[in-house]
């Protein structure tokens, strides 16, 4: 079992900053890769970026390339996601993820608002 708690998230205005973190805790030294993704309203949850464990090859959506970056502290157990240039559609619940033996755990979300 691995438990995912998100913070960061919040209200900011078009073209601004956020950076979302992600603590894991539990059987944190079988995760493989670890992500972010999102709910917008109305939308289903889609793939924001993720991070291997080993080599730390990471992954985008092209709606997000440029602007957000992923990284991944293994000694800390967290996951973080800079997020730079946000725009209005990037408004959404952002979910963290982490992969172990073959399972989805997801943290609960955290409320990002962009502001046109």
């Amino acid at each position: 079992q691995v438990r995912l708690v998100e913070s960061g998230g919040g209200l900011v205005q078009a073209g601004g900053s956020l950076r979302l973190s992600c603590a894991a805790s539990g059987h944190i030294f079988s995760i493989g890769a670890m992500g972010w993704y999102r709910e917008a309203p109305g939308n289903e949850r889609e793939l924001v970026a993720t991070v291997a464990r080993g080599i730390s090859t990471t992954h985008y959506a092209d709606s997000v390339k440029g602007r957000f970056t992923i990284s991944r502290d293994i000694a800390k157990n967290t996951v973080s996601l800079q997020m730079n240039k946000l725009k209005p559609e990037d408004t959404g619940v952002y979910y963290c993820q982490a992969a172990l033996r073959g399972v989805d755990y997801w943290g609960k979300g955290t409320l990002v608002t962009v502001s046109s």
